[in-house]
């Protein structure tokens, strides 16, 4: 069969654009030694002739299109096309090609195309740059249109980048704008608008070079501020000449340094307001006057970094009572500016640059703002704070441990925090929020560093608890006076509770920290509300969670004050756990058991069930006593005393109750023959007793049956001078049917499949 994935249709490009069919062959790939390398060779299917033999150029741009057409120029005017049956077969000779080119086989074409056009249009205009027209009044039109043509094309931009960096051609633009202000001619103004304005979007550091320089900045300012869509121009130069004032709230005496400054202000102000807002394609056309601030701002932070004189001034004053309010301010707000700015530097300058302010003192000045009256000073230095929590927090907790080792609790920086942040007045807490975000960074402990001879961790929060903690939990303690705890307060330790750490429990317990929740609860009264179910959710959780520890306070101390609520069952709930955890301190040997049988208990496949129904019909009736009960052996040679004797009494009062309970007889007929009739006593809980039928069951709920609190002897317990409790023998060893103190939340009565019950007979 004939290969139709190389099967192809070769067409070139007439003279009028239009495709001619040259034939169908067969393309393949090789070293051709007449053209020196690599070709493409088609071959006609009907004759073999060649239809074409085309060297793979490095240099010739290929496309694929369609996934079935690859497409290329062999001349100036001669284009060919291959279109294939098969996309596989254009796939494989496009790998050739894209091998040749060394070019990744997922692109679509192997190399970028000029618009033949467009490179035309350069060539008619110069040959190595751009000839701009003569920079006059009369041609301003001509020359706005000329900038704007250029803007689309990267080629264009490029020489007219060129072009009016050579000719200093912005300066002399710069001065026909001041002829036409003069002559009040607005259609010049409205087209150096339109100049200006691309001279920005050509993105060259050259031009703003000289755009933003001293002598022109405030002329390329004044250009911007008539816009041909505005019906008034802006009063920019007049904003920033007369309302904009520079304060120097500390001598700076380096002229370079200070020059800088106002150009970095200027250039963005003419970002943020000057410009228009650039669209979707201008946007990154701005990319160069981005990186001209950020620069800039890098070199004032590093110059002013080196001028030791002037941080030590600036340190001073700040720290100085004797500085005023208004002076005060404007130190805060510069040191804010500094630390805003030197986001901008690389993370090894950063390093630097704290490190230089920690050592002039920056924290210590920071504790003396803080504790200002001044409102704005603080938000300031809470802005500064930020900065360096955010920076190093490592660097603030080690100063905070070392101060408290001079001052009082009342005046450390940390403490300062805590208060400002619950003080906040504003009725946002904008300021309390930002605060405490601060504060949960300093106590968060997976930020904090662990070396060979210290464990920060350990030593922070240690340091925290003994001198902070009071001050933070100042409000809560505030709101739980006349022994009537907040809602905030009960929120904050059922918070505590619910991590389940014995190490809180302690505390709760020594401190005797529920008597206000329990007297706030009783005072509470009958009142269906936040509080009355907020303490009721506490106590239940304490319930569920089974917590002894606290199960075991609350009834020993305050059961009393309880024991006569009875709309819900939390508080009874919690007397049964505590019972349940006392019975078992008595009775080890009893829990012991339960445990076993617990870990068995109604783990039952089919295979255990078919077991045991192929053991009920194997038995033969005839060789066992009427009642005798199918047990392990291994449980027949167990000592039944040390097993039975603690729950002896239980049965016993059962036994008397026998009389005024309900039984429940069930009947089958087995292989022709009368199972022997027994009685199925339920518990409280989902378990049952298996008696002979001359024994007697409690009911569930009974006084005195199995799983009451006030039952003598041990729930589920069997009296030996009745009916033996019965075992079913399995492979997998022993299942009970017992019931279990702990499970007091199990209330569903359940019933044996027949074939799961064993043979009984009373003793």
């Amino acid at each position: 069969m004939t290969d139709t994935r190389r099967r192809v249709k070769v067409y070139t490009l007439n003279e009028d654009r239009q495709w001619d069919d040259r034939g169908t062959g067969h393309v393949s790939s090789g070293y051709v030694e007449r053209l020196k390398g690599m070709s493409l060779l088609v071959r006609a299917e009907s004759d073999g002739s060649l239809l074409l033999e085309s060297k793979i150029n490095p240099n010739t741009a290929y496309q694929k299109q369609q996934d079935t057409l690859i497409v290329w120029s062999e001349a100036e005017n001669y284009d060919l096309a291959l279109s294939f049956q098969e996309k596989a077969g254009c796939d494989e000779i496009w790998e050739k090609i894209c091998q040749v080119q060394g070019k990744d086989p997922s692109v679509d074409i192997t190399q970028d195309l000029v618009d033949e056009s467009e490179e035309e249009r350069f060539d008619d205009m110069s040959s190595p740059g751009l000839e701009l027209p003569s920079c006059e009044l009369s041609r301003l039109e001509e020359i706005a249109e000329l900038v704007a043509s250029s803007l689309p094309s990267p080629l264009r931009r490029e020489k007219l980048a060129l072009a009016l960096e050579n000719e200093g051609y912005i300066k002399k633009l710069l001065e026909i704008f001041h002829v036409c202000e003069d002559l009040e001619n607005v259609e010049g103004l409205h087209h150096l608008y339109e100049i200006i304005k691309g001279i920005f979007l050509l993105n060259r550091t050259a031009l703003f070079e000289v755009m933003f320089s001293e002598e022109c900045i405030m002329d390329v300012i004044g250009c911007l501020e008539y816009d041909p869509s505005l019906s008034q121009s802006r009063k920019h130069r007049e904003f920033l000449t007369k309302t904009a004032k520079f304060k120097e709230v500390i001598p700076i005496s380096d002229p370079e340094l200070k020059q800088k400054i106002h150009q970095t202000y200027r250039v963005q102000y003419i970002q943020d307001m000057v410009l228009p807002t650039p669209s979707v394609f201008e946007e990154n056309m701005l990319s160069t006057l981005h990186s001209f601030i950020f620069f800039n701002k890098v070199e004032i932070v590093g110059m002013l970094q080196e001028d030791e004189k002037f941080l030590t001034d600036l340190f001073a004053q700040l720290t100085d009572e004797a500085t005023d309010e208004e002076k005060r301010q404007e130190l805060v707000n510069f040191l804010k500016e500094f630390c805003a700015f030197s986001q901008t530097l690389q993370p090894q300058n950063r390093d630097a640059f704290f490190k230089t302010l920690s050592n002039m003192g920056i924290l210590p000045a920071l504790e003396v703002i803080l504790g200002m009256d001044d409102a704005q000073v603080r938000s300031a230095a809470t802005d500064i704070f930020s900065y360096l929590v955010e920076y190093n927090p490592s660097m603030v907790r080690e100063f905070v441990m070392q101060e408290a080792q001079q001052n009082d609790d009342d005046i450390l920086l940390i403490n300062l925090i805590i208060e400002h942040m619950i003080c906040d007045t504003d009725p946002e807490l904008g300021g309390a929020v930002q605060l405490m975000g601060l504060l949960r960074t300093l106590v968060d402990p997976e930020n904090m560093l662990a070396t060979a001879n210290k464990t920060e961790k350990t030593e922070f929060l240690g340091f925290f608890y003994k001198h902070c903690m009071h001050v933070l939990t100042a409000p809560l303690l505030a709101n739980t006076t006349e022994e009537k705890p907040s809602k905030g307060a009960l929120r904050f330790k059922r918070k505590i509770i619910g991590l389940k750490d014995e190490f809180y429990n302690r505390y709760i317990m020594k401190s005797f920290l529920f008597e206000p929740v329990v007297k706030a609860f009783l005072n509470n009264g009958s009142r269906y509300n936040l509080m009355n179910s907020a303490i009721i959710e506490m106590f239940e959780f304490i319930r569920v969670e089974d917590i002894k520890s606290l199960t075991a306070h609350v009834i020993e101390n305050y059961w009393k004050a309880l024991e006569d609520v009875d709309y819900v069952q939390t508080f009874k709930g919690l007397k049964l756990r505590y019972e349940q955890q006392r019975e078992r301190q008595d009775n080890p040997k009893l829990d012991s058991m339960r445990s076993i049988l617990r870990n068995h208990r109604y783990r039952r496949d089919a295979r255990t069930l078919e077991d045991e129904e192929e053991m009920w019909f194997n038995t033969d009736e005839d060789d066992m006593e009427d009642g005798e009960a199918v047990v392990p052996p291994s449980d027949k040679s167990k000592n039944d005393e040390d097993i039975m004797d603690p729950i002896s009494k239980f049965m016993e009062r059962k036994k008397f109750k026998e009389s005024e309970e309900k039984e429940v007889l069930l009947k089958t007929n087995l292989s022709g023959r009368q199972s022997p009739s027994f009685k199925l006593s339920f518990s409280s809980g989902t378990k049952a007793n298996l008696t002979s039928q001359s024994s007697a069951s409690n009911l569930p709920g009974s006084p005195g049956s199995p799983g009451s609190p006030g039952s003598p002897g041990s729930p589920g317990s069997v009296s030996k001078s009745t009916s033996q409790m019965a075992a079913i023998t399995t492979k997998g060893g022993l299942v009970g049917l017992v019931d279990y103190p702990d499970d007091d939340d199990e209330d569903d009565e359940e019933s044996l499949p027949l074939s799961q019950k064993a043979k009984l007979e009373s003793s």
